[in-house]
């Protein structure tokens, strides 16, 4: 009875079960790359189901109320110490305003001038958030400074303990909330926000204790919790406004490059990935993706190369919104093969390319077709000086009829006219046609 109540309140083996597991696809683990706690901005793992944005919002209702209660007190009592935690609650419920501002606008459609939609509003507000808890942050310490200088009666204990008392209700509440949605959606980011919000609950409970210092008669322990606040705050705001800097300036987490590394890397016939880039729009993820594959390979076959792409992408990066895939060459380094530009075959008896290629027994002339009649063969007649025709057998490479290849190189020069012979059962094709050595290519 007592693990099942500690565990609806956040405590107990579950908390550490669930805390770092973000997503399972194929059999491998995948870390959410350690989401913390950040003010100013929403973190992109919790915006991805309405019951992470349901703790969001609510988590926001009930800091502001508390916020609210608690600059009653403020004002009755004169407490920087009670002052600075309340600009620590109104911090932390602001967080969900970005979040709402950016689902309010980015469901707009694009513009010929927002090409993009309008998703940077939210680093807008929360750039606006961070500013607004730096201003906060030097008037509460500026108050705090003063009260050491120059003191002043802290009166009304009794409703100052009450109020620290109602700001760790409020943080416990929300950290109850926030941590138990968490494990139901199994977001790691949002049970994070949960245990930070549990210590925030902690500086409430200073303010409570400054309060008893001043019962005691030590007057200056109110304006030394509220400086201890103040500079808190300010660690906030520092890593808020790297964070929201950082997205600003198209900057991702550290491990984003990696993972789509990762989910790449689960697709075969891609010989190289050869760039990858990603930025954030708000809370939504964009990649771009250069890969290179055969260059024998035909469209639709290289399409479906780029489709399984996105489908692990997408499995591997929950935030991800736009997987943009393209195809690209390897870089030549000046010592490889020149090969003539590939011809294109489509007739009755198949569809392919036919090209000459590096192999690691040499080069050889290879016929790569996507269709093909039952039992066809093929072979590659080329045209030698004084008239003498050189002939190349294609054979299928390790019983594969879908790649046909010379058992020996073409003769040099890479320059010629040739047939292209195809036959199956009865019927036959002869396709006539040329390859040309690149320019500069000896």
């Amino acid at each position: 009875m007592l693990r099942k109540i500690a565990e609806w309140f956040g405590f107990g083996p579950s908390a550490a079960g669930n805390h770092g597991s973000h997503a399972a696809h194929g059999g491998h683990s995948h870390d959410d790359g350690g989401h913390g706690h950040t003010h100013g901005v929403i973190d992109p793992t919790i915006a991805t189901t309405s019951q992470g944005i349901r703790a969001i919002k609510w988590s926001f209702v009930i800091l502001a109320i508390t916020g609210i209660l608690q600059i009653a007190v403020v004002y009755i009592s004169g407490s920087v110490a009670l002052l600075a935690d309340t600009i620590h609650n109104f911090g932390d419920a602001t967080t969900a305003i970005p979040l709402w501002v950016a689902f309010a606008l980015v469901r707009r459609p694009a513009t010929k001038t927002f090409n993009y939609g309008l998703g940077r509003v939210e680093d807008l507000a929360g750039i606006l958030i961070v500013v607004i808890i730096l201003i906060s942050a030097i008037v509460a310490g500026y108050e705090a400074i003063d009260r050491l200088i120059n003191p002043q009666p802290v009166t009304q204990l009794g409703w100052l303990v009450a109020a620290g008392i109602v700001g760790f209700l409020g943080n416990e509440a929300v950290a109850v909330f926030r941590i138990r949605v968490g494990r139901r959606i199994n977001s790691a980011a949002l049970i994070a926000d949960g245990y930070h919000a549990r210590t925030d609950g902690m500086t409430s409970l200073a303010v409570v204790a400054g309060a008893i210092g001043v019962w005691l008669g030590f007057p200056l322990a109110d304006p030394i919790i509220g400086l201890l606040i103040s500079a808190a705050i300010l660690g906030i705001v520092w890593q808020s406004g790297r964070s929201v800097l950082t997205r600003m300036l198209d900057g991702v987490e550290p491990g984003t490059v990696e993972e789509i590394h990762h989910a790449v890397s689960h697709v075969n016939g891609i010989k190289e990935i050869l760039d990858v880039k990603a930025r954030w729009n708000g809370h939504r993820l964009q990649a771009d993706i250069t890969i290179a594959v055969d260059e024998g390979l035909l469209l639709g076959a290289a399409n479906s190369i780029a489709d399984k792409v996105k489908i692990e992408l997408f499995a591997h990066l929950p935030t991800l919104a736009v997987a943009n895939v393209r195809f690209g060459k390897i870089e030549d380094t000046g010592h490889g093969h020149h090969a003539p530009d590939a011809v294109l075959v489509a007739s009755n008896l198949a569809d392919g390319l036919l090209q000459i290629v590096d192999t690691p027994a040499g080069e050889r002339m290879l016929l790569r077709v996507s269709r093909h009649a039952e039992g066809m063969r093929a072979s590659v007649g080329i045209e030698r000086d004084g008239g003498n025709v050189e002939m190349l057998c294609l054979v299928p490479v390790a019983g594969d009829h879908h790649q046909l290849q010379s058992l020996c190189a073409p003769d040099e020069p890479h320059e010629f006219k040739a047939t292209l012979h195809l036959k199956a059962g009865n019927e036959m094709e002869e396709i006539e046609f040329a390859m040309a050595e690149p320019h500069g290519h000896h």
